[in-house]
Parts: C-alpha cells; sequence; structure tokens
C-alpha cells in the first residue's frame, strides 16, 4: 500500500462528511420494508467499515505522537478529544493494537495480529459486538497452545462471526474452548491475568454495580468470611427477625469485615492522611440530618448513613457554613493532615479541567512554586494528580 498524501486525506474526508450530510437530508418514505431493511444494513456495513481507518489513526498516534503534543497519555487525549470515557479509549487503543496494521522493529509493515478479525471488520461483516467475543476467546486461550492452533482458531470464529450473532459466536467460542483445552488446567500466572474487580458509577439512586472476575484466593477469603459474618442473623440485634435474602447478607459481611478492618487502624496512611473515610456536607444539610454527603472518593453518602456511622469509625468529617474554606497557614513545605483534609473537602478531586481522579488518589500541589513564596498557604494549594 503506498502512502497517501496531506491532500488526498483531507479531500477523502471532506467527501466523507458531504455524503453523511446528504444521507442525514434524505427521507426514506418512498422505499418498501425489503428496502427498509437493506437501507439498514449497508448503514451497518459502513459503520463497522469505519474503524479500520480509526485503528491505523490511533497506532499512528501511539507510535509517532509526544505526551507533550497530546497533552497526556493517548487513553486521556482520545476520552477529551472524543468526549468518550477513558475506558471506551482504552478498548479502542486495545483493539488497533490486535487489528490494525503494524510495523516490526526494521520498520517492515507487518499484518494485524488478528488478520481474519481485521479482514472481515475491513468488509463490514462483522461488528464490535463479534470483535469482543473473538478477542476474549484469543485472551483466554492457554500458552501451551501451539501458534499455528491458535491462528486456525482466530480464523475459525472470524468466519463464524460473518455469518452469524455474537451470541451464536459465543456459544460456538466456548465449545470451540472446550475442544482446545478441555482439562481448563489454567496456570496462577493466567489467573493472575485475568484478574479484577471494577467499581461502576454511581447510579441515581446511589447504588453501584461491582462486576469482574476473582482469582481462587480471593474466593476461598470471601467463603470462610461469609460462612460467619453472611450466615442468617450475623449483625443482627438478638431477637430481632433477619428477613433479609442470602444476597444482601453477603453485601452487610463485607462492610463488617471493611469496618472491622478499617478499626484496627493498621492500614497506615494514604498521600499523607489515614486510611479512612474522609466527608464532606454542610451545615444546613447535617442539621436537618437529611440532604447528602461526599467522600473524598466522590461518592454520594444519604446524610442518615452519615450519621449512623458517627458511632462505629473515625472518619474525618468537614463541614462548610457557606463556601469559605477553612484557612490554615504555616511555613512548611509539605501540608500538614488539616490542610490536606480541607483540600479534600474543598476540591474534592484533581482540579485540572476535565480530570474525573477523586480526592483519594489526588497529591497536594502549590498553585504558586513554593521555592517562590516559602509558605504553604491553604489558599495556594490544590489537589492534583500525576500526568495521564
Amino acid at each position: 500500500m503506498t502512502s497517501s498524501t496531506r491532500e488526498e486525506i483531507v479531500e477523502v474526508f471532506d467527501a466523507l462528511d458531504a455524503a453523511v450530510d446528504r444521507l442525514c437530508d434524505l427521507t426514506f418514505d418512498a422505499l418498501t420494508t425489503p428496502e427498509f431493511l437493506r437501507g439498514m444494513e449497508r448503514l451497518e456495513k459502513v459503520h463497522r467499515r469505519m474503524r479500520t481507518p480509526q485503528h491505523a489513526l490511533i497506532n499512528h498516534l501511539k507510535t509517532q505522537a509526544t505526551e507533550d503534543e497530546l497533552g497526556g497519555k493517548l487513553p486521556a487525549a482520545l476520552a477529551e478529544r472524543l468526549r468518550i470515557t477513558k475506558a471506551d479509549a482504552n478498548r479502542r487503543i486495545a483493539e488497533a493494537d490486535d487489528l490494525g496494521e503494524r510495523r516490526a522493529l526494521t520498520g517492515e509493515p507487518l499484518g494485524p495480529l488478528l488478520g481474519a478479525t481485521a479482514a472481515a471488520q475491513r468488509e463490514g461483516l462483522i461488528g464490535d459486538a463479534h470483535i469482543k467475543v473473538i478477542r476474549d476467546f484469543i485472551a483466554h486461550l492457554p500458552s501451551t497452545v501451539d501458534v499455528g492452533t491458535w491462528e486456525a482458531a482466530e480464523k475459525d470464529l472470524a468466519g463464524k462471526a460473518c455469518d452469524f450473532r455474537p451470541d451464536q459466536v459465543a456459544t460456538y467460542a466456548h465449545e470451540l474452548m472446550a475442544l482446545l483445552h478441555p482439562d481448563g488446567d489454567y496456570t496462577d500466572d493466567e489467573r493472575a491475568r485475568t484478574r479484577g474487580l471494577t467499581l461502576g458509577p454511581q447510579q441515581y439512586d446511589g447504588m453501584s454495580r461491582l462486576s469482574g472476575l476473582i482469582t481462587p484466593e480471593l474466593r476461598a477469603l470471601l467463603e470462610a468470611a461469609w460462612a460467619k459474618l453472611a450466615a442468617p442473623g450475623a449483625g443482627i440485634p438478638d431477637g430481632d427477625t433477619d428477613t433479609r435474602s442470602q444476597l444482601q447478607r453477603n453485601h452487610d459481611a463485607i462492610i463488617t469485615a471493611i469496618r472491622e478492618l478499617f478499626a484496627t487502624g493498621e492500614l497506615g496512611t494514604h498521600n499523607g492522611l489515614p486510611v479512612s473515610i474522609i466527608v464532606t456536607t454542610s451545615l444546613k444539610d447535617l442539621e436537618a440530618g437529611a440532604g447528602r454527603a461526599r467522600t473524598g472518593g466522590g461518592t454520594r453518602i444519604p446524610l442518615p448513613t452519615l450519621i449512623g456511622w458517627a458511632a462505629t469509625a473515625h472518619h474525618y468529617l468537614a463541614v462548610f457554613d457557606g463556601a469559605k474554606p477553612l484557612a490554615l497557614f504555616h511555613a512548611k513545605r509539605f501540608a500538614n493532615l488539616a490542610q490536606r483534609l480541607m483540600l479534600l473537602a474543598k476540591d474534592g478531586g484533581c482540579t485540572r479541567p476535565g480530570c474525573d481522579v477523586p480526592g483519594y488518589h489526588a497529591q497536594v500541589h502549590h498553585a504558586s512554586g513554593w521555592t517562590n513564596t516559602y509558605v504553604t498557604d491553604i489558599h495556594d494549594l490544590t489537589l492534583a494528580c500525576g500526568i495521564d
């Protein structure tokens, strides 16, 4: 493939914009039902094909752009520029690694790692959900599978994806995995590679979804803890009837275990603060016993829950009467405990525009260089994280 000129690239993008503008202005009343379906099919195919140039652009950015040019690391730059989540940006970068054109260390061009899958995507025959099934399958193949078998399996799945829905391909992928790895004797390294937990964002009601894969070790620990702490009646005052489901008891048992861990005081410090729950609220809400408070991690906590905590642990509470933060001054370079607590209450997290790192993971920085003033004043301190 020959290199495209800058003029050619701009011309094609302009023509694409013009064609999409015309498409968006169309009305479809003149079509029949089969033609409606054919139109949907063609749009889906074009949408899928657009991923191929996207992979190329991402891979060029990854290999050629500097962090200074991007304003940070690539996932953060994509998230900001495209207004997508960092998780989505990371997914697109990982897919570009697998499905985009590559180059050897010597500079010679190489085909995509998942060649058959990339070819099917380029033709618009498979979509994002198909690709997720195939990439998940490849990620779970044991290291004992040889390269020839690995490539044949990828080609087989890509072929099936051209003819079947993602859920059907997933069923076939499980059957294929059983053939290639019938004993399921995964190694500790493979389990370590796939482990992980994700805490999803809070919903409107304050609830959050916890999902992921846990190792046999964590499972064994949970089983032992749940046997005691999630038993019927555990944590319920004597004489009261336990009406909770097993799922609810499992949830409450984790709260009990973590509370007891916090109560030991053996977790040390993090970013200059004792490991504890740090909460901000207003004097008005606290006096009313209603409304919501906010933790250093950005979690919204109902006030009745916050008040209930007072008897069970040593948490830190910053109360604002209005918006003015506490004025604290000292001549040392490093912020003291009280200042760190107030910054968590005032800023909530990293203060860089667009950054969503919560206060627990941010660090204290001087707004003006300390070497210029030799003063560490709460009004000249702010929370910020390292470069993305």
